[in-house]
């Protein structure tokens, strides 16, 4: 089976294929850097990361553009309310995506582009528009006149005569379903010049010009969260198009996260921020909680998921630190099983890909339990390069908790050693000492828990 997504415009699950060949290119709507980030910003992010990843082992390059936009009316309001300039307010929240992205384990983008840096392409863009018939200015705005594209609505479902673009309709607004491209310059206000006066660009506006800026006039997948479709992805895909541009030819959109039912948003007073959660548990950890459910899947946040994403992560971590220990380091260019790829193949089936796993481990851990340790070997290669592809290959990360990356792993290659004893003990049916073994593991603040995957240990104060 070759790789099939499901395209929001067709409402279908679609083979991919991509406009270049042995290129993918992906553009990703980022951050609108207002705030911290929490978990319902990063979601978008990870779940395109694991996308990239999984079209890297096909196509030679894979052309990821995430882009920033830093001027905005929020970030303009937030800025002015704990009285700091825009920018100052704008880039320092930037910096804390970027760390948050960095921390979970994004790849970094081919680009991650400013708006703030387009505005020569934007203003192309509304030229473009104008000249075509498909823009007006009036009393220094430009609006895109809804009216002039018959396909509008087709990327959301929207049918056009109940279109509420959620902006306040200016004064020279023809049309109240019109959308705004670019903002007259109000006193105190950032402004750039345009033929039609000077001004700042509209949300959606920005990101047209980002993508075809990078991508070209005809890419293959836009992507970013639901509450994006419209009127974010309705209003670029309209301009684009009614520019001349193919834009782009797959559009995904992954769930929410949400807290009691309701999305999660700074307005709601309902997140949960990355900072905060990484003082709780290890940025892996999080990672696999949030790129395991299906992407088109809602996930409603709970301490008690993220605990069992916790320990089912710490069940991978364990098998591969007991083949480590006992042959040495493991390779990650293991083979992918074939439910693996069937499942990723299926519009990134991350839970019947995170099965497969598992059932690598399991089959690892018997391989151990019967000393035969080049069994072990290979399906530890094999859970290395599978689970490398969702970003959660446990060799592959530093830790970080608080006892220090060198002192847990010092630490792993005590209990691991004590662990493979245990194990002994039992297979040579002395229980008394793998129970002696497992206490003094209890009295050291080490609890071992008996899975299907093999012994899981972890810090009592975890």
């Amino acid at each position: 089976m070759s790789l099939h997504l499901y395209d929001t415009a067709s409402r279908s699950m679609r083979a991919f294929h991509p406009q270049v060949s042995g290129t993918a290119s992906i553009y990703v709507c980022g951050a609108t850097v207002q705030g911290v980030p929490h978990i319902g910003h990063v979601r978008s992010g990870l779940n395109f990361d694991v996308l990239r990843r999984w079209l890297g082992r096909t196509y030679a390059d894979v052309r990821l553009v995430r882009n920033v936009t830093d001027i905005d009316d929020k970030i303009l309001a937030k800025a002015a309310d704990h009285g700091r300039p825009w920018w100052e307010w704008a880039y320092q929240h930037e910096r804390a995506f970027e760390d948050a992205y960095t921390a979970l384990g994004c790849l970094p983008p081919s680009y991650a582009p400013r708006a703030t840096g387009h505005m020569t392409q934007m203003v192309e863009l509304m030229q473009r528009l104008v000249d075509r018939g498909h823009a007006y200015a009036s009393r220094g705005d430009v609006y895109f006149s809804v009216t002039s594209f018959p396909e509008y609505g087709a990327l959301s479902g929207q049918k056009p005569d109940e279109v509420h673009q959620g902006e306040s309709a200016g004064q020279g607004k023809r049309d109240p379903r019109d959308f705004t491209l670019w903002k007259a310059a109000k006193p105190g206000e950032p402004a750039w010049p345009t033929p039609w006066g000077a001004g700042r660009p509209g949300w959606h506006l920005e990101c047209s010009a980002m993508a075809t800026a990078y991508l070209g006039g005809t890419f293959d997948i836009h992507g970013g969260g639901i509450d994006l479709i419209f009127p974010h992805h309705e209003n670029e895909r309209a301009q684009s198009q009614a520019a001349g541009d193919g834009f782009s030819q797959y559009w995904m959109h992954n769930a929410w996260v949400t807290l009691s039912g309701e999305k999660m948003s700074k307005s709601l007073g309902n997140t949960v921020a990355i900072p905060e959660l990484l003082k709780q548990v290890r940025a892996p950890e999080l990672r696999y909680y949030l790129v395991g459910p299906h992407y088109r899947s809602t996930i409603e946040y709970s301490r008690e998921a993220l605990e069992e994403a916790v320990s089912a992560y710490r069940r991978i971590e364990s098998f591969l630190r007991r083949v480590v220990e006992r042959t040495g380091a493991v390779g990650e260019d293991g083979v992918l099983s074939q439910p693996f790829t069937a499942s990723m193949d299926d519009d990134m089936g991350t839970p019947g890909a995170l099965a497969a796993i598992h059932k690598r481990v399991r089959e690892g851990n018997t391989a151990l339990e019967a000393a035969d340790d080049l069994s072990a070997r290979a399906a530890a290669e094999s859970v290395r390069a599978m689970a490398g592809v969702l970003g959660v290959d446990p060799l592959a990360w530093t830790d970080t908790t608080t006892t220090g990356a060198g002192s847990r792993q010092a630490l792993a290659t005590l209990v691991e050693h004590v662990l493979e004893e245990r194990v002994k003990a039992r297979q040579g049916r002395d229980f008394a000492k793998a129970d002696a073994l497992r206490d003094h593991l209890l009295q050291a603040g080490i609890a071992v828990e008996d899975t299907p995957d093999g012994p899981l240990w972890t810090l009592k104060d975890d």
